[in-house]
């Protein structure tokens, strides 16, 4: 049997088929992987590459509508199809060995967990190692720093889907932080959590959506900070103080101190 016939990969993208691939020829488990590549519009449209121990499909979006609703299209679609859990990866990004695996076993031991993500190792387009993301792992830290710091790298999480159409799905309202406004509502009702291991090389780049998109996002994560702000709660306070900053600085400079510090805290 199977051991991941419940899981699926979702992968959204637009153009990038070479980075796409690169992204599923990744992925090393003892079990077939299947997939959902959500073409949002590319031209011309992706084709599913051949890779052996893969199940690969796409779905094809009528137009380009960005991220928000190729995701929300892709869990609708998941969910037709029974799939339990939706692994997020985006193009361009590395899985490490049996990351799926490792996932599954523990979201399947710890029920009330809708949402678990991995460490991660941010690289350049090259591949060169920049800092690596360590967040907490346990709920209650999870939940109480939420509005503070980075808790999550998206494309590192593990989901459950009849939790996420619960939450209300991905959703346009908060537009290049749909990732934070689904976190959100769905620790309202589950858990979340981090394995405390690596599980993700995430390609930091100029056209990523912090980067092109940069101050909508910050736009948004401060709407969804002040609608979930608990004035009891000291790291709520910090969380609008560095998105007031980062709208402020640009984001090269916050990018390399960020590095700064991050490198600083590896080698005490």
């Amino acid at each position: 049997m199977n051991a991941l016939s419940d899981v699926a990969v979702l992968i959204p993208a637009f153009n990038g088929q070479a980075d796409m691939e690169r992204t599923l020829a990744s992925f090393s488990e003892s079990s077939t992987v299947y997939v959902l590549i959500v073409d949002d519009g590319s031209t011309p449209p992706l084709v599913a590459p051949f890779i052996d121990g893969m199940h690969i499909d796409i779905l094809r979006m009528p137009q380009n509508g960005g991220i928000e609703r190729a995701l929300q299209a892709g869990i609708d679609e998941l969910s037709k199809r029974g799939v339990r859990y939706a692994a997020r990866i985006d193009a361009g990004d590395l899985a490490t060995p049996a990351r799926l695996a490792k996932q599954r076993a523990y979201m399947e031991v710890h029920p009330n967990v809708a949402v678990l993500g991995m460490w991660t190792h941010v690289v350049s387009k090259t591949g060169a190692p920049l800092f690596d993301l360590t967040p907490p792992t346990d709920p209650a830290t999870l939940r109480r720093t939420m509005l503070a710091r980075t808790c999550f790298t998206h494309p590192s999480l593990m989901l459950r889907v009849d939790a996420v159409r619960e939450a209300g799905n991905y959703r346009a309202r908060y537009r290049a932080a749909e990732d934070l406004d689904l976190l959100l509502h769905l620790l309202e009702r589950y858990d979340g959590a981090n394995l405390p291991e690596f599980g993700l090389y995430y390609e930091l780049n100029e056209g990523s959506i912090s980067a092109s998109k940069r101050r909508r996002q910050i736009v948004s994560t401060l709407r969804l900070q002040m609608r979930y702000f608990r004035a009891m709660n000291p790291p709520d306070w910090i969380g609008i103080a560095r998105s007031f900053a980062h709208l402020m600085l640009p984001y090269r400079m916050l990018r390399s101190l960020k590095a700064r510090l991050l490198s600083q805290k590896e080698t005490r």
